[in-house]
């Protein structure tokens, strides 16, 4: 309930702003244990729904308590435990993907990994959406929130030209969308595949 029904359902309202439909594929880079991915699922046809995390234990949970509680075991989402971003494994081309709260916990380097991995399963034309943390000051890039019981992973900030300039040689382009709702002040970037 709470923030997490919200943050999950506005994942899915603004794909659908954007032109996601039912046979859609999309690819959910972080999607933990389906906060959003409840929703991706029941809306995209079935096997539709790819959902990767480097964590098992988020994966498991969404696997064995989210799904049936929404029942959508039927609709045959592929969870998959990824590191390094290796998404080729997958064996599918996608025409979108969603990175909610990702970028925000990751150095330039992991984001530049994830742009690189990502971009060759992207369909021509396909778009990875990512959410950050937006610098807008002379503050620290990088906030150690190990005091926050829910949430020991640094929170990293960057100005949108830093955060493009990781796509270079992708064959990506970025976009800075900005402001979507987020409660908590994440800014959108979409990268498209040309």
């Amino acid at each position: 309930g709470g923030l997490w029904d919200e943050l999950g359902k506005l994942q899915l309202d603004f794909l659908l702003a954007q032109g996601l439909r039912p046979q859609h594929y999309l690819l959910d880079v972080g999607c933990g244990s389906l906060r959003g991915g409840v929703h991706f699922i029941r809306y995209l046809e079935p096997g539709h729904y790819y959902g990767i995390d480097r964590n098992g234990e988020r994966l498991a949970a969404g696997r064995t308590v989210e799904l049936p509680r929404y029942g959508l075991t039927d609709k045959r989402p592929v969870l998959e435990r990824v590191d390094g971003f290796e998404v080729e494994r997958l064996g599918r081309e996608f025409d979108y993907a969603f990175a909610q709260s990702v970028f925000t916990h990751l150095p330039a380097e992991d984001i530049a990994l994830c742009l690189r991995k990502v971009a060759p399963v992207l369909a021509l034309g396909g778009r990875l959406y990512a959410t950050y943390n937006e610098r807008t000051d002379d503050g620290p890039d990088r906030v150690d929130r190990a005091e926050l019981p829910f949430d020991k992973d640094p929170i990293f900030r960057y100005d949108f030209d830093a955060l493009g300039a990781l796509a270079d040689g992708t064959g990506l382009g970025p976009e800075r969308i900005g402001d979507w709702g987020h409660p908590r002040g994440q800014q959108m970037a979409v990268f498209t595949k040309s």
